[in-house]
């Protein structure tokens, strides 16, 4: 026989406190939060275990006491700051995903998978709907736990995919070797990686990855034509882009939060196709084939010509 809920919260101690208690839990991520504070607990122990000759205690320890710090203190901010979820959820994603490089394997797999599972809920999670007539405590959706579920699997699919539909540089024709350029800073708002399009150029049809943002911000900025005579050599200390900007690159590497080093090509794109506002890229050298903008401002700006 069944005992309903209402049966069994008449029996067991402190109804009110156990009453309270659900009410604050139904109101955040707890769940989220809980997933979170055990990924970085976990990673936390790991580096201070005494499995000292399968454990790093080098830069991987101390990446792994940073990294599980900060998914204890993301846990604590879905806790007790749920309207910052998203932007949280985001960054732990990272930091989790970050952790299997940069730690002893994301913890041995346990803190990394932990860290995802609680920023996939975080992120998916919605303020509960006001309890329905003849109800005491609003129901959670069943929408939010289909979300939670997906995100994760939507970040792998993206891991090796890419989105079609990338616009057309219309009628401009792309050089036959798109120039080299290379900056120290590459900070991009609004980010999308649009996919992989073939454009025409003076050799033929070129590969190329297509990326639009509403601005982007360059810092010692480099470009050198590579045709092989009239070479140009143009340097900016800054390059502002701004309105519709549109990147046509047939490569792309740089240095991800200034961390980890990834390398982008039309084959194969390693990143899913939505990229959180606030990620930057350090080191970052590429063959662009074109730029669009509505503006490009350009502070210290130097040509030279060989």
């Amino acid at each position: 026989m069944l005992l309903s809920e209402g049966w069994l919260d008449r029996r067991l101690p402190l109804p009110d406190a156990r009453r309270a208690a659900r009410r604050w839990r139904r109101t955040r991520p707890f769940w989220a939060g809980l997933l979170l504070l055990l990924g970085g607990a976990e990673l936390l122990l790991v580096p201070l275990s005494p499995l000292t000759i399968l454990v790093s205690l080098g830069l991987g320890g101390i990446a792994a006491i940073g990294i599980g710090l900060a998914l204890i203190v993301a846990g604590l901010f879905l806790w007790f700051l749920p309207h910052t979820r998203h932007y949280v959820s985001i960054n732990a994603l990272l930091l989790s995903v970050l952790s299997f490089v940069a730690t002893n394997l994301g913890g041995f797999l346990v803190g990394m998978g932990l860290g995802i599972a609680g920023s996939a809920m975080g992120f998916a999670w919605t303020p509960a709907r006001e309890p329905e007539p003849g109800l005491s405590e609003p129901r959670e959706g069943r929408g939010t736990r289909t979300l939670a579920a997906a995100l994760p699997v939507a970040l792998l699919l993206g891991l090796g995919g890419s989105v079609e539909r990338a616009p057309a540089p219309g009628a401009v024709e792309v050089p036959r070797v798109p120039p080299t350029v290379t900056t120290t800073l590459f900070a991009p708002n609004g980010f999308l990686l649009a996919g992989v399009r073939t454009v025409p150029s003076a050799g033929g049809p070129v590969k190329v990855m297509v990326l639009t943002m509403a601005s982007a911000s360059l810092t010692d900025y480099r470009l050198h034509t590579r045709d092989g005579h009239d070479e140009l050599a143009l340097g900016a200390d800054t390059l502002d882009l701004s309105g519709h900007v549109t990147l046509y690159l047939t490569k792309f590497s740089g240095c991800l939060e200034g961390v980890l080093c990834l390398t982008f090509t039309p084959d194969r794109l390693p990143v899913p196709p939505i990229v959180p506002p606030f990620v930057f890229m350090t080191q970052v050298s590429a063959e662009q084939a074109l730029v669009t903008s509505d503006s490009i401002v350009a502070g210290g700006l130097k040509l030279e010509a060989s």
